[in-house]
């Protein structure tokens, strides 16, 4: 366990706020949901990683 005080605690919401520029909600249907859910079993990947990635793929297949 990691005890957040005054020192360490600026630094962890630093290194958090690098990704949460932006919160989205997506919604899915059941069977996207699962489809993902199991991908990210089977590769060991948070689904936060796997969508950031894919979107990031779009701007490469755009041009």
């Amino acid at each position: 366990m990691i005890l957040a005080t005054p020192h360490t605690e600026n630094k962890s919401i630093a290194r958090n706020k690098k990704w949460a520029v932006k919160r989205i909600t997506v919604n899915l249907a059941r069977t996207e949901a699962i489809e993902l859910e199991e991908y990210c079993l089977q590769t060991g990947r948070a689904a936060t990683d796997v969508i950031r990635e894919l979107i990031c793929s779009l701007s490469k297949t755009k041009k």
